[in-house]
């Protein structure tokens, strides 16, 4: 499955420097709508798990400086296996896969509105690739969870030592 992943991310071409400077310049303000909107959704916290709103907002910021580095310096595998560790990380904490799908949504159609239909091209594939790739995401992280919560020194098995 991801070697399935990184042969799509292959095939995305990375946007001309004048999109990246758009994207650069407007990142800020779409970001701090983005999380407006996604804040005032009434399932957040079914989204992105109890007390996790202000880890919600910080990938919001973090997001677009990864897509903006990514996009200045495209990498394939780099895409991939940043999307596969935040998938991992932020499901440990409680996200639910359909976090990403529901704040993707939000972020198309703030980049759709705020940048020039030149710009919005290049950079549509990219969010439409993540968004279309969630089931994948999904389902290699589901077994790079169950694998690391049985391998793991921090979860403990057997009786222990008797004193």
């Amino acid at each position: 499955m991801k070697e399935a992943l990184l042969t799509t991310a292959q095939q995305l071409e990375p946007p001309a420097e004048t999109a990246v400077r758009e994207f650069e310049d407007k990142w800020e303000q779409i970001a701090a709508a983005g999380t407006r909107q996604l804040m005032a959704r009434p399932d957040i916290e079914k989204l992105v798990g109890p007390g996790n709103e202000q880890m919600a907002e910080d990938n919001n910021r973090n997001f677009p400086r990864f897509m903006l580095s990514l996009f200045s310096d495209y990498q394939p595998a780099v895409f991939v296996e940043t999307v596969l560790w935040v998938f991992r990380a932020y499901r440990s904490h409680g996200f639910q896969t359909t976090y990403w799908a529901a704040n993707l949504n939000i972020w198309v159609d703030l980049l759709q509105k705020e940048l020039s239909a030149d710009a919005w091209t290049q950079i549509y594939p990219f969010y439409n690739w993540l968004i279309v790739n969630i089931p994948t995401f999904t389902a290699v992280t589901d077994t790079d969870l169950a694998t690391s919560v049985s391998d793991s020194p921090d979860h403990l098995h057997g009786e222990g030592t008797q004193k």
